[in-house]
């Protein structure tokens, strides 16, 4: 009964219904469940379900529109009473998954990028160059997918892909490597930005930026020092702020022979602790430490130990307590 009334409906008229009978429906269960999804991801810390639900919606909303035309291309022949069809939306539902999984994958990657830039250093600099690189890499693979899916062979693509790619690389292999060394920097993390840092070649300052190519060094005169991260990877650096901000450093100094070491002592550490105490970077809480350690050949020398919030500090306490 149904299947004959189904049967006395203009095809124009049943198609246009069920296209879009089958798209709300489908539409209106992503929202809810969508709704609830939401709700759950707000309640978490982490950012990548956030970054996952940004990038699932247009797919989903993609797949459900062309399912709705495959559904209506397999009902049309039923409707005009003919026994063939055609399978053009079937090819384009095809099409439009791969499409989708090329989209959320492209969202979802930059997604993460976007949530994580200002915790991942390369990424806070280099955060634009690295969404180009995602579309770049996830749409070409897309589409080499997307055609070999079709039947056409894309061996050849390949192969020229390949032959291209080796005289490429062998073109920028120094820019490669110190890409790779970027990476290399973004994973061990020796140094974040603001760090001080010293080169065994002496060079030495605030870390400014951290690039995929180079990483950009401000030194005390404020002028920057740029240094490919393949120089970096491979030298040996002093980072004066970690494991922590705080240091101590050390004055050294001479004393007469006929001096009262033990007054001398005294008024070293009871200096130290009111230049520690009155001046801005200083540690207040920490006892300086003086050690007698050499006998020079006109006074014994010694050498006083203080603690200053950070590297910048140093100067100014050295300069007062002297």
């Amino acid at each position: 009964m149904l299947y004959s009334q189904f049967l006395q409906v203009s095809p124009w008229l049943l198609m246009p219904l069920v296209f879009f009978l089958w798209a709300g429906l489908l539409l209106m269960f992503k929202g809810i469940l969508f709704l609830l999804i939401k709700r759950l991801a707000h309640r978490t810390k982490t950012k990548i379900d956030d970054a996952f639900i940004h990038a699932v919606d247009f797919p989903i909303t993609l797949l459900i529109f062309t399912s709705a035309g495959a559904l209506v291309e397999r009902l049309l022949p039923l409707a005009l009473h003919t026994g063939g069809g055609t399978n053009y939306f079937a090819y384009g539902f095809k099409a439009a998954a791969i499409l989708a999984a090329i989209i959320f994958a492209e969202r979802f990657i930059n997604g993460l990028i976007i949530a994580y830039q200002d915790r991942v250093e390369i990424l806070h600099t280099t955060g634009g160059f690295a969404k180009i690189f995602v579309c770049f890499l996830v749409y070409g693979l897309g589409a080499l997918v997307l055609v070999d899916s079709f039947g056409i062979s894309i061996t050849p693509i390949i192969a020229s892909l390949g032959i291209g790619s080796l005289a490429v690389a062998l073109a920028i292999q120094p820019t490669l490597e110190n890409l790779f060394s970027g990476i290399q920097i973004a994973v061990d993390k020796p140094f974040h930005l603001g760090d001080f840092i010293k080169l065994e070649s002496g060079e030495e300052g605030y870390v400014d930026q951290i690039g995929w190519r180079s990483t950009w060094i401000r030194v005390p005169q404020n002028n920057v020092i740029v240094i490919p991260n393949k120089s970096l990877i491979n030298a040996r650096l002093m980072n004066y702020c970690y494991p922590d901000r705080e240091m101590v450093i050390t004055v050294s100094l001479g004393v007469h022979y006929n001096s009262d070491l033990e007054m001398v002592e005294r008024v070293l550490v009871d200096v130290g602790q009111k230049v520690l105490g009155a001046i801005e970077g200083g540690v207040k809480n920490f006892m300086p430490i003086a050690r007698f350690h050499a006998f020079n050949h006109s006074s014994i020398d010694c050498t006083v130990a203080l603690r200053v919030r950070e590297f910048a500090d140093g100067g100014l306490i050295k300069h007062e307590f002297i």
